[in-house]
């Protein structure tokens, strides 16, 4: 049967499919627009679990957040160029969406996309066909506080609460909500910068700080002194090691003379009350992910082959 210029746009505007692929599936099923959405929807599947081997290590970490509440996710792709793409820049805002609501990875993953009736991860998968590789949903997480404020930080942004890198830094109080955002945010920043392994010294693994006196054990045998002088050194550069990846003891990024629990005791006066970093949560993107070497010239020459 004949398939007009209408019928094709139709598909098109219902699913974001090519135009010849639309006016495929619109042959295959003898016009019927239903039955053709399903056949581009298999078919976008079917490109999507071919591309799934691939290696998605690129994306966007995205941030949303309320007063007291603020989410952050990481969405992969396999290329920066289609982190660029406005079309995966809304998927990446509208999961961060999801994820103040639902907070963890499974839960974000099985809520429904907003606007659908599927899921998230059901939109993502079906978004590899009309966006031409492989994305995933790779993680989320949620900090609230009673009183006071989660702030947020986004490194490199590409549009608003989209970019490479994201922080939230949780503020209780009682005091100035704004006040208690702006100094959070500025916390976010240091965060972002400096990485700290923990928030406080007890919060970090026992294995890692023994792992570290075992080597300056053995540096300062090394200077020949006595035990107890040994011991006084081990203290010190411990200290020292706390000073570096610890949160609460690190230098301030925004004025290095002092900590950033002292800056935080500071901040307490336009705040108007008591305050405490309660939390932090800080998203680089790719982090963690084995990226495939790729030999870019090879790519070429194959694609001149075809």
């Amino acid at each position: 049967m004949s398939i007009s210029a209408a019928q094709v746009k139709e598909l098109r505007d219902l699913t974001g499919a090519g135009m010849m692929d639309c006016k495929a599936a619109l042959t295959e099923t003898n016009g019927n627009m239903e039955e053709a959405v399903d056949w581009l929807r298999k078919k976008g599947i079917s490109k999507a679990d071919k591309k799934a081997g691939r290696t998605a290590a690129e994306g966007l970490i995205g941030v949303d957040n309320g007063v007291r509440e603020a989410a952050v996710v990481e969405v992969n792709s396999e290329t920066d160029f289609v982190a660029r793409n406005a079309a995966f820049q809304e998927i990446v805002a509208n999961v961060a969406k999801v994820a103040l609501a639902y907070g963890t990875t499974d839960a974000v993953a099985a809520a429904k996309y907003p606007g659908s009736d599927k899921s998230v991860a059901d939109t993502i998968k079906d978004a590899v066909g009309t966006i031409g590789e492989n994305m995933g949903f790779r993680r989320s997480a949620k900090l609230t506080v009673p009183h006071g404020a989660v702030a947020t930080y986004v490194h490199n942004a590409v549009a608003d609460g989209l970019g490479k890198l994201g922080v939230l830094v949780a503020i209780e109080t009682t005091g100035n909500e704004h006040a208690a955002n702006a100094f959070g945010r500025q916390v976010a920043m240091h965060v972002a910068a400096t990485n700290p392994m923990a928030l406080t010294a007890e919060q970090i693994d026992p294995a890692a700080v023994e792992r570290e006196k075992a080597i300056f054990s053995d540096q300062a045998r090394q200077s020949g002194k006595p035990e107890a002088i040994i011991e006084k050194m081990v203290e010190g550069r411990l200290r020292k090691f706390y000073e570096e990846v610890v949160l609460l003891k690190q230098a301030f990024v925004l004025n290095p003379d002092i900590t950033v629990e002292k800056a935080l005791k500071d901040a307490e006066k336009d705040i108007g009350a008591p305050a405490k970093i309660t939390a932090y949560l800080r998203f680089a993107l790719g982090e963690g992910i084995e990226k495939e070497e790729t030999d870019f010239a090879a790519e070429v020459a194959a694609a001149v082959k075809k």
